[in-house]
């Protein structure tokens, strides 16, 4: 088992070091009440042989250029707005750097984790719990980044026919584990599936003629040309080198 440091905690970080904890690793994290420091900090660094960097993307790069890095350590960076020549730069003599997603479900088990741009590390960290995706082409992973953004809005989404439900119905409870429930249920039967998430759709819908009304009205609506424009917006802010 390895030694595995946290440069920042937070919300993002806290499912990642208790899942490494659970499965027999040796986690150290900065002391609570020194906060984001370099002195903070260097102790993990020193103390670790395998580095999480999950700092706050302002204060990301003035931290780590403050740190003294060791040419054996290994990174993994959560940092979305540091791509891996700016990593070299800051973690130098250290090569060994690779970056993933800061996905809070690895903690249950089932989560993807895309890694670039090598998945080594992250297999031995995450896996068989978690599917580790190898992506060479930091380009891409910035796609995998920016579809990410789907999450919350998949979730708002839900949000707004619980609402409709619960207005309807007056019961607010009953339909947000309604909507919960049935989604969870629809995506559990179509994870694994070879004819994709096209086809599933159009199974459900099939013989379904409100099913197929949703569908044509999302569609009239501009509903997934808008998505495209958000996805290709995201990317374009994100950084490849």
């Amino acid at each position: 088992m390895s030694r595995i440091g946290f440069l920042g905690t937070g919300p993002l970080s806290a499912p990642l070091d208790r899942f490494l904890s659970r499965t027999g690793h040796d986690v150290v994290l900065p002391e609570p009440a020194q906060g984001v420091c370099a002195a903070s900090c260097q102790t993990v660094l020193d103390r670790s042989e395998i580095l999480f960097l999950c700092l706050p993307p302002p204060d990301a790069a003035a931290v780590l250029s403050g740190l003294v890095f060791r040419p054996d350590h290994r990174i993994v960076s959560l940092v979305a707005d540091l791509p891996l020549a700016a990593l070299r730069g800051l973690c130098a003599p250290t090569r060994d750097i690779t970056r993933t997603l800061p996905l809070g479900f690895v903690e249950l088990g089932g989560c993807p984790l895309p890694a670039c741009p090598d998945a080594d590390l992250l297999e031995r960290l995450f896996a068989p719990e978690n599917p580790v995706m190898a992506v060479r082409d930091e380009r891409a992973f910035n796609r995998y980044l920016a579809l990410c953004a789907m999450v919350p809005a998949v979730f708002g989404l839900m949000a707004t026919g619980a609402d409709w439900l619960a207005a309807e119905t007056g019961d607010s409870g009953g339909a947000d584990r309604f909507i919960a429930r049935l989604v969870q249920c629809a995506l559990t039967a179509s994870v694994g599936d070879p004819a994709g998430l096209t086809a599933g759709r159009d199974a459900l819908a099939t013989g379904d003629a409100i099913g197929r009304q949703m569908i044509a009205a999302l569609r009239q609506g501009g509903v997934h040309p808008t998505l495209r424009q958000a996805l290709e917006g995201i990317a374009a802010h994100l950084p490849e080198a």
